[in-house]
């Protein structure tokens, strides 16, 4: 093996091999550039999360079946004034909604025909204290939200025509103005995705200069500095061609999400694989003067567990391909695909950048066997040393601090509510405050109930049950004369988990008896959502600890390792959702964090975690060759410390880069998957897993054939 890895370091970064790896690595890109689409033009936004045997999404089907007419995406615009909508503005009003039945914007299906309505009708559409009415305009289901946003432009253009000014640009707090906002279900979308879009070229910028800034301060050198971000950007500008070509041709479903942050983990985990590498390189060139020599030597020792670790993550995130919600499934491609991409660029690429760079490369503190070296710093040395010397202690106090972080998880609140993750000034959440304060937050999304051969009561039923406001009078279908549609709305946020909670009872009433009913609307989505993810977790966190498991025993030899390894990043996963809920409940007043944060965090916490982890423990097993087991635990974290604090620290901020965005979901996740990196980088790693293998000493190696062989002391 040993022998097979120094050809591969002669192929790609040898006298020869850099320059062709440099041509085929170029070429590729030139090529895939010029010939295949981006990965911008071909991402959906739009795309269902549900699939179509989900109950809600059957019962959208159903309803647009017997109610074609009425079909839509619900477009709001609330109109607000604080000392009261006149009789002008609501004429005014009218004319937009007759402009936007006569001539409809782009992606419109219908208006309610409020034009026609007297005045003294029209008023008593208002809220109690007539200061806010809710128009509603039906909106193309099939459309995406760019051609959502083009038609609300168009509306926002006749407003200003009409009113003389835009009213959609005018603050909520002024007291006189009259005031707009879009909001609804349509709203909301082109808001989720606006976010996404303006967030993509400053994460990408904000990401490159953390790295860059954290590679200059480590390694203090420009050069070396500029390769690991060289190498990411050719494996970005491979990846995203390619993810628009599977796009393209409807391989895969990807969104702006999901490409954000795919950036963040190629940068991180890339830049991981790189330093490695160069690390190990830069420690031989200390003592080998061919510079060729020195790097089959470094690649030789560093390459498998470099591509272990990849394909850990690799593996791992493609078992996401299991799940059901749209979401978690339509990541596992682009996120396997970036791993995949960069594990190649970090063995081919870097090896070639390094061959032609050579010692240069560590400029201007270039490392030779004939000058002299600054003292290796002993700090990790002394880590070592106090994991191995003092293991019960250190065990039970790592294990005293992530145990009592992990408790905290059994207070998390968890919540689907999409808009209560958008910033306070994003419009289509002022428009729900301004509905919620004036006329009751359930007026944002009507839960619609289908019924086939309804009772006489069920409108009573249904309005008796806690939680429902007002239930419409039965509307028959123009299609079937036994089918009716009742219109609730809920006296609680519609997007609450209290609301998702009225859809199994709305459900039961409605199904009693003779009757077959169907519940639609944004809360049945959000509890099928529910349902769906809670299924997703028991399937998926499973499958990735099992495939984890199989990796480590297969590369280990070793039950006992493998066993303490995984519930090692099993307690970090723990102990970071517990101290991100701690700091986000406690230090930023969020009272819920997405239920979509439990899968994401567990993915990438535990399988990037699972890197750290194989790279330190094929250190230690190397060195049981020549050192009693506490010895070589004491060196594999002292020659592992410094490279792999440098690599977590680089990961750990590039996820931290999600904090700056305004999107509470990516925040929390960046924050959380943060944390778990950090807590595995500076505690776990260096500390836990060292004590707990020096405690278990030759049974740490059990059933292998070290487990014979090697001494504890």
């Amino acid at each position: 093996m040993h022998h097979f890895l120094e050809k591969i370091a002669d192929g790609v970064g040898g006298k020869k091999g850099r320059f062709i790896t440099l041509t085929i690595w170029i070429l590729a890109v030139i090529l895939l550039q010029l010939f295949l689409p981006s990965a911008n033009e071909y991402k959906d936004d739009a795309a269902s999360d549900l699939k179509a045997s989900e109950p809600s999404v059957v019962a959208d089907k159903k309803i647009k079946e017997y109610f074609g007419s009425q079909a839509g995406t619900p477009l709001l615009i609330t109109w607000y004034s604080q000392t009261g909508l006149t009789n002008e503005q609501l004429g005014e009003i009218q004319s937009l909604n007759a402009s936007l039945t006569k001539k409809p914007v782009a992606s419109q299906e219908a208006t309610i025909p409020i034009e026609k309505m007297p005045p003294i009708v029209l008023k008593q559409q208002l809220s109690k204290d007539q200061t806010t009415f809710i128009q509603t305009i039906l909106m193309d289901e099939s459309a995406t939200a760019d051609e959502l946003k083009t038609g609300m432009d168009e509306i926002e253009t006749r407003a200003e025509g009409i009113f003389g000014e835009n009213p959609f640009n005018k603050k909520v707090t002024n007291t006189s103005d009259l005031v707009a906002r879009t909001t609804g279900p349509a709203g909301i979308s082109v808001d989720a995705t606006g976010l996404f879009q303006d967030a993509d070229v400053s994460l990408l910028i904000a990401t490159v200069l953390i790295v860059l800034i954290i590679l200059l301060v480590i390694y203090r050198s420009p050069i070396l500095a500029l390769i690991p971000l060289i190498a990411v950007g050719f494996a970005y500008l491979i990846i995203t061609p390619l993810l628009g070509f599977l796009g393209e041709q409807g391989f895969i479903t990807y969104g702006s999400q999901g490409l954000s942050i795919m950036t963040v983990l190629l940068f991180g985990a890339g830049t991981d694989y790189c330093l490695f590498l160069i690390t190990r390189y830069r420690s031989v060139l200390r003592h080998e003067e061919n510079r060729f020599k020195a790097f089959k030597v470094a690649f030789s020792g560093t390459a498998g567990a470099i591509l272990l670790s990849g394909l850990t993550v690799m593996i791992a995130l493609l078992m996401l391909l299991a799940a059901q919600y749209g979401s978690f499934h339509n990541f596992a491609i682009p996120f396997s695909l970036a791993i995949l991409i960069m594990l190649i660029s970090s063995l081919t690429l870097v090896p070639a950048l390094l061959g032609l760079f050579g010692r240069v490369s560590f400029w201007p503190f270039i490392p030779h066997p004939t000058k002299k070296h600054k003292k290796e710093n002993q700090f990790w040395n002394r880590v070592g040393k106090l994991a191995t010397k003092h293991p019960i202690i250190v065990t039970v106090l790592a294990l005293l601090i992530l145990g009592g972080a992990a408790l905290q998880t059994t207070n998390v609140a968890y919540t689907y509510d999409t808009l209560s993750t958008f910033p306070e000034d994003m419009p289509s959440r002022e428009g729900f405050k301004l509905i919620s304060d004036h006329y009751g937050a359930g007026y944002l999304a009507k839960v619609e109930v289908l019924a086939e051969n309804p009772t006489d009561n069920l409108k009573q039923e249904l309005q008796n049950i806690k939680g429902v406001q007002t239930v419409s009078f039965p509307e028959k279908s123009k299609e079937n004369r036994n089918i009716v549609k009742y219109d609730i709305v809920l006296s609680m946020n519609p997007y609450s988990n209290e609301a998702m909670n009225l859809i199994p009872k709305i459900k039961k009433v409605g199904g009693e008896e003779a009757t077959k009913a169907y519940v639609a609307g944004q809360t049945a989505a959000q509890y099928d959502s529910r349902a769906v993810t809670e299924h997703d977790e028991k399937v998926i966190i499973p499958l990735v600890i099992a495939l984890i498991s199989i990796l480590l025993l297969t590369y280990l030899r070793s039950l006992t390792a493998t066993l303490y390894l995984v519930l090692s990043v099993l307690i970090s996963y723990a102990s970071a959702i517990g101290l991100g809920w701690l700091i986000l409940h406690h230090g930023f007043g969020v009272t819920a964090i997405s239920g979509l944060i439990p899968l994401y965090a567990f993915v990438f916490i535990v399988a990037l975690g699972e890197d750290y982890n194989i790279f330190m423990i094929s250190s230690i097993w190397k060195n049981t060759k020549k050192w009693p087991l506490r010895k070589a635990v004491q060196e594999g974290v002292h020659q592992t410390g410094g490279v792999i604090t440098s690599a977590g620290v680089i990961l750990a901020a590039t996820f931290l880069v999600l904090t700056t965005l305004p999107i509470n979901l990516l925040v929390q996740f960046g924050l959380i998957t943060a944390i778990g990196i950090l807590l595995d980088t500076f505690l776990v790693r260096p500390l836990l897993v060292p004590a707990v293998t020096t405690l278990f000493g030759r049974w740490a190696f059990w059933p292998g054939k070290k487990y014979k062989t090697v001494s504890k002391d």
